[in-house]
């Protein structure tokens, strides 16, 4: 009998020590459920609805708003951004590398490409047009006698040698190069557009430019003017070229020219109607 005391005063302190873990371990759980994580905020505005909620009037269009990026302070600022470009973050990509003073700001980068798309347009204006006014080079046997005489620029394209095409392929990245290593190194200082030609101390200044403040201000306006007519202006020779398949220059003389049923003034048909 007291064996079986024994036994049982055993069973009893086993199944209250037991109890008590679970109650102590119930508990412990309970407490650790009342904590709470910390709230972490998802989601909100985006730059782009930031920008369109603080619009603002559109000089370009009066009957529209411009977003609050486009605030005036830059050079040819107009609110002209119906498709809101510049609400939108640049890329990761333009972010600069390690070792940069500072990364130009967004705008920046969007008044960069916008030069160097119009300079290159402005470039290729005279390209469609010159040929047909002054000529085109000389070939030789090499490159076939008549590799440079094509007006309409979208055949002299596949007309011309590849080499030549390479000269430019390489010329262009050259330049390329050049200016993204000049962005590189002014990082949040550097004005868009500048390839350090012209005036000011250590640039090549082949024509002695030396403008004041003021006039220098004006030109860069009439080289951003001259940049967004040549890209518009480029995509119209481009389509009325693809269209027609004849030189701009062509089109033009045509147009001009006096028909020969308009020989006296008011007869406008054609003789023998």
């Amino acid at each position: 009998s007291t064996m079986k005391l024994a036994v049982a005063a055993l069973l009893v302190s086993s199944a209250a020590g037991f109890s008590m873990d679970m109650t102590f371990s119930l508990g412990k759980k309970k407490a650790a459920g009342k904590k709470k994580a910390p709230a972490v905020k998802v989601g909100g505005a985006s730059p782009s609805a930031d920008a369109w909620a603080n619009a603002g009037p559109s000089t370009a269009l009066p009957f529209a708003t411009a977003p609050a990026t486009l605030d005036g302070s830059m050079l040819g600022d107009v609110g002209f951004d119906p498709l809101g470009f510049s609400t939108v973050p640049v890329g990761p990509w333009f972010k600069g590398i390690e070792g940069r003073n500072g990364v130009p700001s967004d705008l920046t980068w969007y008044r960069e490409a916008e030069l160097i798309h119009g300079r290159i347009a402005q470039v290729a204006v005279v390209g469609f047009i010159a040929p047909g006014l002054f000529g085109t080079l000389p070939g030789n046997e090499w490159t076939g006698v008549d590799a440079y005489s094509y007006t309409n620029p979208l055949e002299a394209f596949s007309k011309v040698p590849g080499l030549a095409l390479l000269q430019i392929f390489l010329f262009m990245s050259f330049l390329e190069f050049r200016r993204l290593s000049i962005i590189q190194e002014e990082g949040s200082n550097y004005m868009a557009g500048d390839l350090r030609i012209g005036q000011g101390e250590g640039r090549y200044n082949p024509f002695g430019l030396n403008y004041s403040d003021e006039q220098y201000e004006e030109k860069r306006l009439q080289e951003l003017k001259h940049c967004r007519l040549a890209m518009v202006g480029i995509f119209g020779l481009w389509a009325q070229a693809l269209a027609s398949g004849e030189a701009v220059t062509d089109q033009l003389g045509a147009g001009l020219s006096v028909p020969s049923y308009a020989a006296k003034a008011g007869y406008f048909l054609p003789e023998g109607i």
